[in-house]
């Protein structure tokens, strides 16, 4: 969590604060790990704005700097079969 802002009206103070969450995690059936990454704005604690940013990785994927819960479920997910049918599907479509 990051307070964005402090502002003051009156003589009531508003804070203001962003956070991000990994709020869903999707895998297909190909093995491809899909995942959304909120982004809430709050105001004294109460959501008045969030955006989201999606992400796919692909199997045998270079995890470096993905957050922890996704890394533990491609982990999870890409087993040395899922990995060799991903990489044979790219192959024979020639990608």
């Amino acid at each position: 969590m990051v307070v964005i802002k402090q502002a003051h009206k009156g003589n009531t103070m508003s804070t203001f604060t962003e956070t991000k969450v990994i709020d869903q995690i999707t895998v297909t059936e190909n093995g491809t790990v899909l995942y959304r990454e909120a982004t809430r704005i709050l105001k004294d604690g109460e959501q008045i704005a969030q955006t989201y940013h999606r992400t796919s990785l692909t199997p045998a994927q270079n995890l470096t700097g993905q957050p922890a819960n996704v890394v533990a479920i491609c982990n999870a997910a890409w087993t040395a079969e899922v990995i060799a049918a991903y990489q044979a599907q790219v192959a024979q479509q020639g990608v």
